[in-house]
């Protein structure tokens, strides 16, 4: 249908536009504040916040200190696959997975799980909304509009979970079905009895007006 074409289209695009916010996000960290000030991103949320979540917080601040550099490329590198992988449709359910557990992790670190929550916060955080745009995505099979997916599924094998799969074939299809003498008998009088109640008038079955049973 024409309309489910349409709405089908408008998911694509939506998840198109989904990556266009990443791709956009991701330039920012590969710029050198970033890149050189990966640890203070980090340890920016922890003012203000409760004892278990500064503690949390603390903890991922001490794992990147091991390497700053490579954890700001590795997040420079994951938001820009993320990004590119939504533009194009391409692994879709595998990015979608990806683009969640980040937008967790980003929540949860950076934004300080939104917090603190105190008399003014006027929000929970942006990330936490990503995580349930990407549910919606891999819900509707966004891939499978606009994208590679439908293409990549059928050479993926055992893989083809990554992708959203191929597109669904709803075209109509035409049976011809064989009937015992007695049930094809049988039906021809059906349609001859209920022709007579619906038309009270003298019926001719060479003059049509229904579907013949041959």
């Amino acid at each position: 249908m024409q309309v489910f074409s349409t709405r089908a289209n408008l998911t694509g695009v939506v998840r198109i536009l989904f990556g266009l916010v990443w791709l956009i996000d991701a330039q920012f960290k590969w710029r050198p504040a970033f890149i050189d000030g990966m640890t203070s991103y980090l340890s920016g949320a922890i003012p203000g916040q409760s004892a278990p979540v500064a503690a949390w917080i603390n903890f991922w601040v001490k794992v990147v200190k091991i390497d700053p550099t490579f954890f700001a490329y590795a997040v420079a590198a994951a938001e820009t696959a993320l990004a590119l992988a939504l533009i194009f449709g391409v692994l879709s359910n595998l990015a979608n997975l990806c683009g969640s557990i980040l937008s967790l992790m980003i929540w949860s670190t950076a934004e300080g799980f939104g917090g603190p929550y105190v008399i003014g916060t006027t929000d929970i955080g942006a990330a936490i909304i990503y995580v349930f745009v990407f549910a919606l995505l891999s819900l509707s099979r966004s891939g499978l509009h606009l994208g590679l997916d439908p293409k990549l599924a059928g050479s993926l094998g055992s893989w083809a979970f990554l992708a959203s799969g191929p597109i669904p074939d709803d075209k109509p299809v035409k049976l011809t079905v064989e009937l015992p003498a007695e049930l094809h008998r049988d039906l021809k009088r059906g349609q001859l009895d209920h022709r007579r109640r619906s038309n009270p008038h003298p019926f001719d079955p060479a003059s049509g007006g229904i579907i013949q049973i041959e």
